[in-house]
């Protein structure tokens, strides 16, 4: 469909709205209103059109901004493109799908995620932990982890919960790739308490770091 037009997808998007899923999103911060599995059905259909995807970010709908990140291409944004879309993406799933889809297959990811990870609103702070996660995962040279830790232990028990939600991953991360840090690490997990009562469903990980830490190392053993 290389020929839609913005009103068109609208309208398409308008067919797939559902009050129901909007109603349980709103539960947990998000507004969107359409079945994932049917947005990416969409967006496949649609196939990659990056002028299309910025004209849905723009409408500033969830529905259409979350298409968008999957129609656009990372290399059609410059660094300042994406920090301004972050700071305007308004809800978490946006937030989390411009990550994913767009900033950490950009150039510009390790720009970012410096500069995110000091930054004073502690949700754009918390896209530059969870970059930092994926670089303690895969590209760990270069980074203080000590340092890093030394952040975590000052500062993750009194930061606002999506920081603190990305901090403890990376704390978690941290303790299951490196095995001269992981009793440092599950030590601050013990100390500073983070998620230790968060509600986990059977036969899933706990998010609190000691227990995350043990589980992850326990599978790669």
């Amino acid at each position: 469909m290389a020929d839609a037009t913005l009103a068109s997808v609208r309208a398409r998007l308008a067919d797939l709205d559902d009050p129901k899923i909007r109603a349980v999103n709103e539960k947990h911060g998000d507004d969107h209103s359409v079945n994932l599995g049917k947005l990416r059905a969409l967006a496949k259909d649609l196939k990659a059109q990056p002028d299309l995807a910025l004209e849905l970010w723009r409408t500033g709908d969830t529905n259409a901004r979350l298409l968008a990140l999957l129609l656009a291409r990372p290399k059609q944004f410059g660094r300042d493109d994406l920090d301004r879309m972050l700071r305007e993406a308004g809800t978490p799933k946006v937030h989390d799908w411009l990550l994913v889809n767009l900033v950490k297959k950009s150039r510009h990811a390790e720009d970012l995620r410096v500069a995110w990870l000091d930054d004073p609103d502690p949700v754009v702070a918390s896209a530059g932990w969870t970059l930092t996660v994926g670089r303690v995962a895969k590209k760990p040279d270069g980074l203080d982890l000590s340092g890093l830790l030394d952040v975590i232990e000052a500062e993750m028990k009194a930061a606002p919960d999506r920081l603190q939600w990305a901090m403890n991953h990376c704390l978690a991360q941290i303790g299951i790739e490196n095995p001269g840090l992981r009793a440092r690490a599950i030590g601050i997990g013990e100390r500073l308490g983070v998620l230790k009562d968060y509600p986990t469903p059977p036969n899933c990980t706990s998010p609190y770091a000691p227990v995350w830490i043990a589980e992850m190392v326990k599978r790669q053993a």
